[in-house]
């Protein structure tokens, strides 16, 4: 290994070159390099730059989702009344009320002749559908359905008490007391459910003594009956 000697010269001496073997100490070859050195701290920043020109718009984004949707709001006045619609069609026609015909209207001809049992009202006022039977004095349901009956009778020589049954059963009874040396009238209606095959008439209720139901030439008594609406059930 080859060392080198400095010596110390006095600024006023004239330099020599030092003998020995420092003699070529210039001649010697290049070092390796050295390592970099640790990086110096960061500098201060520096001023903010002018404003640079405005770019160019972008292109639009792809659309994003549909939002939740919001609470619904209050409920808003009435608004006012919208016009009149337009006529509807025309209805079928409906079953004719033809289907649905019972109807009688009778009257006597004789005094009553017993009590107790049905009254023939032989005089036909209005019998069409025959649902009348003038020779047992009954009505007989053929179409089921609300009824409507009525009597108007002509009393003389005896009290009256007459009643109007249904299957066997009382449904109304009417009374009259007789005015001697007069005439009178006794009368009643009612409306009656009356099925298919039931029956419906007249008779004097109780004693013979009941028995002022009369008629003549000038002095009717009529017993009458018809349909106000059939069960279309």
């Amino acid at each position: 290994m080859q060392v080198c000697c400095y010596l110390e010269v006095d600024a006023n001496e004239d330099p020599q070159t030092p003998a020995g073997s420092c003699a070529n100490w210039m001649g010697g070859a290049p070092g390796y390099p050295g390592h970099n050195g640790m990086p110096g701290r960061d500098g201060r920043d520096g001023q903010n730059g002018q404003k640079g020109d405005k770019g160019e718009q972008g292109t639009s984004g792809f659309k994003g989702d549909n939002g939740n949707s919001g609470a619904s709001g209050a409920e808003g006045p009435i608004g006012p009344p919208g016009p009149p619609g337009f006529t509807g069609l025309k209805g079928q026609k409906g079953e004719s009320a033809s289907s649905y015909r019972s109807a009688f209207s009778v009257g006597l001809t004789t005094r009553v002749p017993h009590p107790n049992i049905p009254i023939k009202f032989s005089k036909i006022l209005y019998n069409e559908q025959n649902h009348y039977d003038p020779t047992t004095g009954k009505f007989r349901c053929s179409i089921p359905g609300m009824y409507y009956f009525a009597y108007h009778l002509t009393v003389y020589l005896a009290d009256v008490k007459v009643s109007l049954i249904k299957s066997g059963k009382p449904v109304i009874i009417t009374y009259d007391q007789y005015q001697k040396n007069n005439v009178d009238q006794a009368s009643s209606s009612v409306l009656l459910h009356v099925e298919t095959g039931e029956e419906v008439w007249l008779q004097v209720y109780g004693e013979e003594q009941n028995n002022g139901i009369y008629a003549d030439n000038v002095n009717d008594s009529t017993f009458m009956g018809f349909l106000v609406y059939p069960d279309l059930d």
